[in-house]
């Protein structure tokens, strides 16, 4: 793809204006979304979404729209698992549900920002070195492993820049009204927990970010298609979290479908490392062009097939679970 530079710009102002109306409809009014609202939002954000992929195919072809909706489906099915870890923070630090859609909405903006830098240096290191892609495969094969293995509960720990943020600013411990600050009787000023749980967010999403961005690397490796993938992931995140609510707790195999998916990313970049080798230790720094290729619509019925029975499986083994619950209970 060739991306002219009022192409990014026309990107960058609509994103800009759609973060700008969000933050003043939740600072006008903070509430909890229902679930008809939270429903209508991230149906819009879908539709949108797949209105893009659409006007990608017409105008650049459907490859690269084949590669926009992989990758934006990888990032949104990896995002839903950074929800658990969104519900343990904001359960850790007992934020009120009417503010929870702001912390949510900052954090998203924090998360754009960062990814952006991620993905501008990803995009610089790959088109220097192409043997970064083994170092990208070779993480997200790990990152597979260590998923199966974590338990969701100890997924948050208090990091270091959160403790010294507890440390440094004086903090209440008092929600106020939703803000940043708040000014005492005595006329103290005082940050409310909301800096810390922003802080929380904001770090934890920059964690994700180390498996997120090589992932979507592993599908396509235009920088445009990955930031808007991933900016079309994170919009209806906030939304999605009220949705699904305790949907969340009944996916109990999303984490090894979203490992066979890393560990399915991590082997497609090996072979693409392969292919445009140029480490002199490997086939003397030429590429080997026997080693096969899995083509984007491949990487997509596997991407989609794998998460469709995890939480295919999931629910019916939670539903199993219910049911011999009530029976033992009645019992």
């Amino acid at each position: 793809m060739n991306v002219h530079a009022w192409v990014w710009f026309a990107t960058l102002g609509a994103l800009a204006v759609m973060l700008l109306v969000d933050l003043l409809i939740v600072g006008r009014r903070p509430h909890e979304p229902s679930m008809r609202e939270a429903g209508a939002w991230v149906t819009f954000y879908v539709v949108l979404a797949l209105i893009f992929g659409l006007g990608i195919g017409l105008i650049a072809g459907w490859s690269p729209a084949g590669e926009f909706y992989t990758g934006w489906l990888t990032e949104y099915s990896l995002s839903v698992d950074n929800l658990f870890v969104f519900m343990i923070i904001m359960a850790r630090f007992s934020v009120p549900r009417q503010f929870q859609q702001k912390v949510l909405l900052i954090g998203i903006v924090l998360a754009l920002v960062m990814r952006g830098a991620f993905i501008a240096a990803g995009a610089a290191l790959i088109e220097q070195f192409s043997w970064v892609f083994y170092i990208f495969g070779a993480f997200l094969i790990y990152t597979a492993a260590t998923l199966l293995r974590n338990d969701e509960e100890e997924e948050f720990k208090e990091n270091i820049l959160i403790r010294w943020a507890k440390r440094v600013f004086p903090v209440s411990s008092s929600f106020d009204s939703g803000r940043m600050t708040l000014v005492t009787e005595t006329g103290r000023r005082l940050f409310t927990p909301m800096l810390i749980v922003m802080i929380a967010i904001g770090t934890t999403d920059l964690i994700f970010a180390l498996d997120s961005i090589p992932a979507i690397f592993g599908i396509t490796k235009e920088p445009y298609l990955v930031f808007t993938a991933n900016v079309f992931a994170l919009m209806g995140l906030r939304q999605l979290y009220f949705l699904l609510g305790g949907l969340l707790e009944r996916l109990v195999y999303l984490n090894i479908g979203l490992s066979v998916v890393l560990a399915f990313i991590g082997v497609k970049l090996f072979l693409e490392a392969l292919h445009t080798n140029s480490l002199p230790f490997i086939n003397g720094g030429h590429g080997l062009h026997w080693a096969p290729e899995i083509p984007i619509w491949l990487s997509l019925l596997v991407i989609i097939g794998t998460l469709g029975v995890a939480t295919v499986a999931s629910l019916a083994k939670t539903s199993r679970d219910r049911k011999r619950e009530l029976i033992d209970t009645a019992a």
